[in-house]
């Protein structure tokens, strides 16, 4: 359906999940607006119509709601890093235990989730080890806009740790180089690896004045321009090894919190196995598998398997299998007592890998999710299949934007 011409005034009622506040047209219709709230009175410009509801964009705050604040950052409302800003942190707490909790109710069916207090950033700014720039025509570093993939050039952002920071500033691109991805990572002591994506192009010389790494990702493989292609994590007290190719936790502080959160909440003994889905370099893996009898990692990437190999080496009983979950887990044959610590992307389980999972009879599942309505999704399966939801736990690894991820604790009773 085509967008409707003009601009319409809306009431707004209600957070969603995505950073939009909903309201409704004149015909019924929801309208999702970003970077407005609840409460507010706003002009806005449909962008995309559909049978059920629309899209629009904010043209003018009419009434303000009493939680708006002045953000920030001189980019908010139109580059799209950011969701909150207008709100204070504390706010931006309360939305998302009450979107995650409305997202259980809504998709899971669950009336009262078990849902608890969701923990805070200790930092919300200046909080991630990890970057992801595009480049604009011109070269220039920046992000995409909400909803688009329009690359919005910055100056400044308040999200990366100050040794990024202080990097991102001074790297300068020439236009058509085909980089279409920039990437900055610092790890422990504060040493950064530059990480270019692209298509594989014959790269010119990399001038590098800063005391950093320096690597090209293609579809052909890694070059290493300068330095090491990988850097060494530390989670409380931990030394990780993470590829450039290897995903990582962005919140480093916040990984801390979850992994002390599965040491405490999964039962794990000398009789179990512990299954390690989406395993990655093997940060939970590494925490968890001298309680266990023996443990088995699940990884599609082949640079966090080369990372997870190194990084649980002091480990005996450890096994690595490299596949998608849909392909490894129905080959498994486990006997006696089985946990599960699953991690998927933001997709979600697939529905193979979840019916795999269900029949090794994990005695308790530690889903750890970072998009709500995937996870609703698999949890009413999963509900459906035998399993109790004990307690779900969501912690702040993103603060200023929408992105939401949790702990979610299953006991098998059937």
């Amino acid at each position: 359906m085509p967008a409707t011409s003009g601009l319409i005034e809306v009431e707004l009622l209600r957070h969603t999940f995505g950073g939009s506040s909903m309201g409704r047209l004149a015909d019924g219709r929801a309208v999702f607006v970003p970077y407005a709230l609840p409460g507010e009175r706003v002009r806005v410009e449909l962008t995309e119509e559909k049978r059920g509801f629309a899209r629009a964009r904010l043209v003018e705050v009419l009434e303000s709601a009493p939680q708006r604040i002045i953000p920030r950052c001189r980019h908010f409302g139109v580059c799209g890093g950011c969701h909150y800003q207008h709100l204070a942190y504390a706010d931006q707490l309360k939305v998302k235990n009450e979107v995650l909790r409305e997202q259980l109710q809504r998709i899971a069916g669950l009336s009262d989730p078990p849902l608890e207090a969701i923990q805070p950033s200790p930092q919300a700014w200046l909080y991630r080890n990890t970057v992801q720039f595009h480049l604009d025509e011109r070269g220039r570093l920046g992000y995409e806009e909400m909803n688009s993939n329009r690359v919005v050039a910055i100056e400044e952002c308040f999200l990366p740790q100050p040794p990024l920071d202080e990097i991102w500033r001074q790297l300068d691109f020439e236009a058509g180089l085909g980089i279409e991805r920039v990437g900055l990572r610092v790890g422990a002591d504060e040493e950064v690896l530059l990480i270019l994506e692209g298509q594989p192009v014959e790269l010119p010389a990399l001038e590098v004045d800063l005391p950093i790494s320096a690597v090209h990702l293609s579809p052909a493989g890694s070059i290493v321009l300068a330095g090491e292609d990988w850097l060494p994590m530390e989670v409380n007290g931990r030394l990780f090894r993470v590829s450039a190719g290897s995903f990582f936790q962005v919140n480093t502080a916040q990984a801390g919190a979850m992994v002390e959160y599965l040491q405490e909440g999964l039962p794990l003994d000398q009789q179990t196995t512990l299954l390690d889905v989406y395993c990655g370099v093997g940060l939970f893996s590494a925490f968890l598998a001298e309680r266990a009898a023996r443990c088995i990692g699940v990884e599609v990437s082949p640079s966090a398997c080369d990372d997870y190999a190194v990084n649980l080496d002091e480990f005996d009983g450890v096994e690595l299998y490299m596949g998608a979950a849909e392909e490894v887990l129905p080959g498994l044959r486990l006997s006696g007592k089985v946990a599960a610590v699953i991690d998927p992307p933001r997709a979600g389980l697939d529905r193979r890998a979840l019916d795999a999972l269900v029949a090794l009879q994990p005695g308790w599942i530690a889903y750890v999710s970072c998009d709500p309505a995937t996870l609703a999704r698999d949890l009413k399966r999963l509900l459906e299949k035998g399993y109790r939801l004990e307690k779900i736990k969501p912690f702040d690894l993103f603060p200023q934007t929408y992105h939401i991820e949790s702990i979610s604790l299953l006991r098998r009773t059937a």
